[in-house]
């Protein structure tokens, strides 16, 4: 009776550890992220996401696919094109938003540069930043000029609720291109 008793026990163990290995039955956070094949992330599998790199190093910059909260962020991480471009009303947040977390201290009211360099191109400093993906993972993770992260949680690590938004900084980046020839879209 004992060893039967043991080996149902056991049994039901394995069962449930099997579960738990298996994603159609594990329940979902929602804070997993699952890399593709293609290098991608997805969140829990079901939306395939652009994948990003920081400026200093290239090296791979997890950003948790959760903060991508609106229909324009979701949209730009799913394709890495800015649907703000050429939108008046997120520009004029854009601009706000670039005054308010002192950009213009370095890059000048009109980010034309100041002590850091001018960021509405045709000539970048990162190369990269001629694209809206580029910009966003520079400002996101910051530069290996002095320039440090703007990423909500990465700005402050004290505080994880500090910093900007993806959204926030797809205007930013929106108003930036406003005063260019470049879209970042092309």
């Amino acid at each position: 009776m004992v060893v039967k008793t043991v080996l149902i026990i056991s049994a039901l163990m394995l069962n449930l550890v099997a579960c738990d290995k298996s994603d159609a039955t594990k329940p979902t956070t929602g804070n997993d992220k699952i890399s593709t094949i293609d290098g991608n992330t997805s969140n829990n599998g079901n939306t395939a996401a652009i994948s990003f790199v920081t400026t200093q190093d290239s090296k791979p910059l997890m950003i948790d696919t959760l903060l991508f909260d609106t229909p324009a962020a979701k949209e730009f991480l799913s394709t890495g094109k800015n649907p703000y471009i050429g939108n008046a009303e997120a520009i004029a947040k854009g601009k706000k938003v670039y005054q308010l977390y002192s950009c213009a201290q370095c890059h000048g009211p009109e980010a034309k540069g100041q002590v850091g360099p001018g960021i509405v191109g045709p000539d970048y400093k990162y190369p990269k930043d001629a694209t809206n993906k580029g910009m966003f993972e520079t400002v996101w993770h910051g530069t290996n000029g002095g320039m440090g992260a703007k990423g909500i949680g990465l700005m402050d690590p004290s505080d994880p609720k500090n910093g900007i938004t993806p959204d926030e900084l797809l205007k930013v980046i929106a108003w930036v291109r406003s005063m260019s020839k470049v879209t970042g879209n092309e």
